[in-house]
């Protein structure tokens, strides 16, 4: 006599989902691992503050923090504070001593001037950038040179320059003068890491919803399935998902941009070719299917 068979939950009561978890956790810790270590040495470079300048003690020391990069009008907004320190300073530091006026390079679009014993104030000065097109999104980099020199009574005093980026879309990469007591540093923008890793990553969903799309018209082409609804709408809905999930792109970039190009323009013509292709099939079987069983 047989003897009886197992049922299915008993034979699937014996498998053992370690094989998958214990790698699957491997994986999430790596990655996290991965992503604490570029998002802490992200926050460092923005954290970072260069100083240049002279160090007297009777000088202007001026904050300089990019507030914002605007990549396609070509320039900046930068947030100056000025603090006169020693005797060219009264209140605190609060205010100077005597008709200040900041004096800026050639790239910034207007120079500062403070009234003898006001209160200072921080202001934002606009700079104009050059070099790189925001065409070339996400690889696109700027250059521009800060400088400050200031006049206090018509006589020029020392500055000192602290500058920062608060701009977390792009990184700041900076050059010193060749002397040590000139304020100006060279600046070089290009995009963020974090920027680069998301657009990258875009740029990769785009063409791994167009080759999705490519194998399952492929599928539905091949074994002469008719017309299947559920299939276009799930391709169509991607056609105008990939164009909403292009728009999320981290600053704006333009149309025509190296993302486009690289991804987005090939997946939206692939996913629109396979869709009148699976439906011009699906419709031919469909008519010689009807055409058959008339006959």
């Amino acid at each position: 006599m047989a003897s009886p068979s197992r049922s299915p939950s008993t034979r699937h009561s014996g498998v053992s989902l370690l094989p998958v978890l214990i790698p699957l956790a491997v994986l999430i810790v790596v990655a996290v691992s991965v992503g604490s270590r570029l998002q802490f040495s992200e926050r460092q470079a923005t954290d970072t503050v260069h100083a240049v300048g002279s160090r007297a003690a009777d000088r202007v020391e001026v904050e300089a923090v990019v507030q914002s990069v605007d990549a396609s009008g070509r320039e900046l907004v930068l947030r100056v504070r000025v603090t006169p320190r020693g005797a060219l300073g009264e209140e605190e530091a609060t205010a100077p001593v005597d008709d200040l006026s900041l004096q800026t390079s050639v790239a910034t679009l207007s120079d500062l001037e403070f009234k003898a014993h006001e209160r200072l104030t921080p202001k934002d000065v606009q700079v104009a950038i050059t070099g790189g097109s925001i065409g070339d999104y996400p690889f696109d980099t700027y250059e521009t040179d800060i400088e400050f020199w200031a006049l206090m009574g018509g006589k020029e005093v020392p500055v000192r320059m602290l500058f920062s980026n608060n701009d977390t879309r792009f990184s700041a990469s900076t050059t010193p003068p060749a002397s040590g007591q000139d304020a100006v540093v060279k600046l070089r923008l290009s995009r963020s890491t974090s920027l680069l890793v998301f657009s990258v990553f875009m740029m990769v969903v785009m063409w791994a919803l167009a080759s999705s799309v490519l194998l399952g018209a492929w599928y539905l082409t091949t074994r002469g399935e008719g017309v299947v609804w559920p299939a276009l709408a799930w391709m169509a809905a991607t056609l105008f998902a990939l164009s909403a999930f292009r728009n999320t792109a981290p600053g704006a970039p333009p149309i025509g941009c190296v993302m486009d190009w690289f991804a987005f323009f090939w997946a939206e013509t692939v996913i629109a070719l396979c869709l009148i292709v699976v439906v011009t099939t699906g419709v031919r079987s469909a008519i010689r299917s009807e055409g058959t069983h008339r006959a």
